[in-house]
């Protein structure tokens, strides 16, 4: 800092601005502007020569202070920018940084309001919160881990879920997994203010979720909420949520997170709940647990036969689509509301008045769509009109997959005049053998470049399919008509023959459709 004191002291000794500036590494203007300033003090410093000429961020007034305390009191949630705004429209311009600098003196003038800390008694209280933590493996990778933190009040007793996110059904399955764990259904559940579990406030009420509501009616709690932007009333359960993290993600190291991270989640629970007495209550958890299960309620359901309730309705197509993946229904239920009872294993699908319904798997085996056995039979004999018939079927073999796809461009494009019949026979055997062996199949056909349903006929017969007993019987049937086929081949006829309603076509090319259909051409 250049100290204006020594620059005049210099010119007195007699030495020459061009001498200071060199000396002070300042210009010879700075020197000769400071030498026209009046004189400073010997005991004088830069302070007071920078107040007596105005030099630096102006003070804000007492005034100005008082006003913004007051508008704090008024509204302690009031935004900075807002304050900023009123007190321009009163005729103090204030930055909004200044404003910021403000605040923080003003706040720390303002009583807070007395806090009041309770403990509930047993079997009343219980805490749940999400959290979310990277983990570093032992090969060095760094993975994101989803968890749900569950803690009774008066025990302490902690339960920890890993979960694949933070959605509804993960939080209500590890909820009620808790309660399992815990030995009961305790009086209270606390949450923050998750989407999961209020959708949003109406005239001070909150609409809740609709997927969780029936669940607290059948497992008899009450949900609680922390009140928004009150974050010291949600401190035990963030306080959980961090000790999880610090006390377990955050002290150990795990191979894998399929095997290594349950197992280990496992010993720590066992650990802080069965060895470790709580700071809080100077007390092993599991032994004030047995208090709380004297008091809480026993599981109306167990967790792994409890549906979730979904509002759904059956589409144009026959289908309910829920996460990405369709599912398929009766063809009378198209446009009709339905319910969908979701388990951890299965999907139950029951139309209004329970007339129609279907039960499938949660998750297929093979792709996004889920079909009963005789379910797309069921819904052809629904369709009316030849031509909505086939293209039916076409879709259904598209459903398959990629392997369906690649296989009905080649057919089309190679059979281009009898693809229809090839259709049909394809389709009849994707209701035979079922998705995964069809698909098997339809694979190995086209990697080996055999266009045709009479090709694929013949790998399905080299299968075996267990728990098929018309299987054998079905496929005579086919190759049958693969043998009548090929012999009318053989057989010296015409080169070109005409069917009724179609042009002339080639022989090999007329042949599959008519033998699809059990007629043979005039």
């Amino acid at each position: 800092m250049l100290d204006r004191h020594a620059v005049q002291e210099l010119v007195r000794a007699e030495v020459t601005a061009r001498v200071i500036g060199k000396q002070l590494g300042v210009s010879v203007r700075t020197v000769r502007r400071i030498l026209r300033e009046p004189a400073i003090g010997k005991n004088a410093g830069d302070e007071v020569a920078r107040e007596a000429r105005h030099i630096g961020r102006p003070r804000v007034t007492e005034a100005v202070r008082e006003r913004v305390g007051a508008l704090l009191r008024e509204d302690p949630e009031r935004p900075p920018g807002e304050i900023s705004r009123l007190l321009r429209d009163e005729g103090t311009p204030l930055g909004l940084s200044t404003v910021y600098r403000v605040l923080k003196d003003v706040r720390s003038t303002i009583p807070a309001s007395l806090q009041v800390r309770f403990e509930g008694v047993a079997g009343e209280y219980a805490q749940f919160d999400f959290g979310e933590v990277s983990v570093r493996l032992t090969d060095g990778t760094r993975r994101a881990v989803h968890f749900a933190a569950y803690r009774l009040k008066y025990s302490r007793w902690v339960h920890v879920e890993i979960v694949p996110n933070e959605r509804v059904e993960a939080l209500i399955r590890s909820l009620l997994a808790s309660f399992e764990a815990s030995g009961g259904v305790p009086l209270r559940v606390v949450f923050d203010n998750p989407k999961t579990v209020v959708i949003r406030h109406e005239q001070g009420r909150p609409v809740w979720n609709a997927v969780l509501a029936p669940v607290a009616i059948d497992y008899g709690f009450t949900i609680e909420l922390c009140t928004p932007r009150q974050p010291q009333q949600k401190g035990a359960v963030e306080n959980l949520v961090g000790f999880v993290k610090r006390s377990f993600f955050r002290a150990r190291r795990f191979n894998d997170l399929k095997t290594d991270l349950p197992d280990q989640l496992t010993e720590w629970l066992r650990d802080v709940n069965t060895v470790r007495p709580s700071r809080a209550t100077k007390e092993i958890p599991a032994v004030r647990l047995v208090a709380e299960q004297a008091r809480m309620k026993g599981l109306a359901v167990t967790p792994i036969e409890y549906g979730l309730r979904v509002a759904v309705t059956v589409g144009p197509t026959a289908m309910v689509t829920y996460q990405g993946i369709r599912y398929a229904m009766p063809a009378k239920a198209c446009g009709l509301p339905a319910t969908l009872w979701l388990y951890p294993d299965r999907m139950r699908i029951i139309t209004a008045g329970s007339k129609l319904e279907a039960t499938h798997p949660r998750f297929p085996a093979d792709g996004a769509v889920s079909y009963l056995p005789g379910q797309r039979s069921a819904q052809l004999a629904s369709v009316a009109g030849e031509r909505k018939r086939l293209y039916f079927m076409r879709e259904r073999i598209l459903e398959i997959g990629p392997v369906g796809e690649g296989y009905l461009t080649e057919l089309i494009h190679q059979r281009p005049f009898t693809w229809k019949g090839d259709v049909e026979r394809l389709f009849a055997l994707l209701e035979e053998l079922g998705d995964t062996h069809f698909r098997t199949v339809l694979q190995r056909a086209l990697f080996q470049r055999l266009i045709g349903a009479d090709h694929v006929v013949r790998l399905a017969s080299r299968l075996t399919v267990p728990g098929r007993l018309g299987r054998r019987r079905c496929h005579d049937e086919y190759d049958k008509g693969y043998h009548e086929e090929h012999h009318q081949e053989a057989a010296p006829t015409p080169r070109t023959v005409r069917t009724a309603g179609s042009g002339a076509r080639s022989r090999r090319d007329a042949a599959p459709a008519a033998s699809a259909h059990g007629e043979t051409a005039p």
